[in-house]
């Protein structure tokens, strides 16, 4: 197979790429920029384009396959070439159904928590020895990528509900079919793409429809306006199993989770992992797994990056760091209660920056209205720069205390500022939390860590 990528740098092209050179396919890409990390990884792969920008010579009548990303534009000469010659075109979502036509396949959405949810599942099945590919959008220890492409019998799938491609502009999980599907939740998220919620639940709705007749939808009852949209929606053609959070106790800051009567300590914690645990449970039951292996390794697992991940601890002085990629109101106000609730004694320091585009928008600051309450300690953080990137209005810091509604909220924009504030926080019986899909404006936050010790 000859397969060329127009947009090869990007986060995930970049490792669909690897993985289908290392299945022995004979694979060609091109792109205007490439940074690290996917510039190396593909320059190691052997797969790094020998300069930057588009050539339509590249594209030829003999390539099987041309994958697009969502960063070319529909005016890319090469992608008219491709056109041209009437050769098959793809979008990443689209090139992963083909390759998996003939295996079971699990995709796991939802507004929150579908990377955990995967992650878990991943883990889960590595632990017992089973055989799969998958596609994940974060790197998870254990897991040389993110992506891998084989001849396993199962494909447990991140299902995104963002765009495909310029050419495909509707959500990526409505191309996977799945037999084993799973809906996390549901919180309106990516204004810039679903400008209302409606059109955002429309998306789930459309998800549903696309499970394989006689397949499976998991899918937590807990969340209200999920639960709604599941049985409104409902099919005959199709099962169901919702869930909820399971059995569970805290314990010297430990969780104990217990399914079908049996018990077992996690390293993960709070409201929302233990559904998305109980969302991979049932994921794994139907592949196979019985109640001992799935909790023997839960037991081990230790969260994807950037989820809860744990920084720095000083049993001592009880003092914790953790960052997280929270960023949408709903993703802020669990991870914030998780780490209160595990600590129950400790005062919680919580950070958030607004990086994204939703986040940002003032139209959206009403939706984070209570997500920081159960902060002691809250900061929010934005800067000029990242309006400007995204040729943004301005954003008043009113607005801002206006849409959180939170007493002695701290709204800063530079990081010397933030960085005085995580200085002067006693640490101890503290709990600091770290909120971001950026990087604080470049703020040193291993040298700030290193200094704690």
């Amino acid at each position: 197979m000859r397969i060329h990528f127009i947009s090869i740098g990007g986060s995930v092209m970049h490792q669909l790429a690897i993985a289908l050179h290392n299945k022995g396919y004979q694979i060609t890409g091109s792109d205007d920029e490439i940074f690290d990390p996917a510039k190396t990884v593909l320059e190691v792969a052997g797969l790094l384009p020998h300069k930057e920008g588009w050539d339509a010579n590249l594209i030829t009548p003999d390539l099987d396959a041309v994958i697009v990303g969502m960063h070319a534009r529909s005016d890319n000469p090469e992608l008219l070439k491709a056109q041209e010659l009437g050769l098959k075109i793809y979008s990443f979502p689209e090139y992963i159904y083909q390759e998996s036509k003939g295996k079971t396949r699990v995709a796991i959405g939802g507004s929150h928590g579908k990377t955990s949810t995967t992650a878990m599942v991943m883990h889960i099945l590595s632990h017992a020895g089973q055989r799969f590919d998958y596609l994940v959008g974060a790197r998870l220890e254990g897991f040389s990528q993110s992506v891998q492409i084989t001849d396993a019998p199962v494909l447990v799938a991140e299902a995104d509900e963002y765009p495909a491609s310029a050419l495909k502009p509707v959500p990526k999980f409505h191309f996977l079919f799945p037999h084993i599907a799973v809906i996390t939740g549901i919180a309106w998220d990516h204004i810039n793409v679903f400008p209302t919620f409606d059109f955002y639940l429309e998306q789930f709705r459309i998800f549903i429809q696309k499970i394989e007749p006689g397949g499976l939808l998991i899918y937590n009852q807990s969340d209200p306006v999920l639960k709604d949209l599941v049985e409104a929606a409902r099919r005959q053609d199709i099962r169901y199993a919702p869930y909820q959070i399971p059995e569970h106790h805290i314990q010297d800051g430990v969780t104990y989770v217990t399914l079908e009567g049996e018990q077992t300590a996690l390293k993960v914690f709070g409201d929302h992992n233990l559904l998305n645990l109980n969302a991979a449970y049932l994921v794994c039951k139907n592949l196979g797994l019985t109640t001992s292996q799935i909790l023997q390794a839960a037991a081990s697992f230790t969260g994807a990056a950037k989820r809860l991940e744990l920084l720095y601890q000083d049993p001592g002085r009880k003092l914790s760091v953790f960052r997280d990629f929270a960023h949408a109101p709903s993703k802020v106000k669990a991870t914030i209660q998780a780490v209160k609730q595990q600590f129950t004694d400790r005062r919680l320091l919580a950070v958030l920056e607004l990086h994204t585009y939703s986040s940002l928008n003032i139209e959206f600051m009403q939706q984070y209205k209570g997500a920081m309450e159960a902060a002691d300690l809250a900061v929010v953080f934005y800067t000029p720069h990242a309006l400007a990137m995204k040729k943004m209005a301005p954003l008043p810091e009113q607005a801002v205390q206006d849409g959180f509604d939170k007493p002695g909220l701290q709204v800063i924009h530079d990081k010397e500022a933030l960085a005085k504030i995580l200085e002067s926080t006693p640490p101890e019986n503290l709990s600091i939390l770290l909120m971001s899909s950026g990087n604080y404006d470049g703020l040193d936050l291993q040298g700030w860590i290193a200094s704690l010790s």
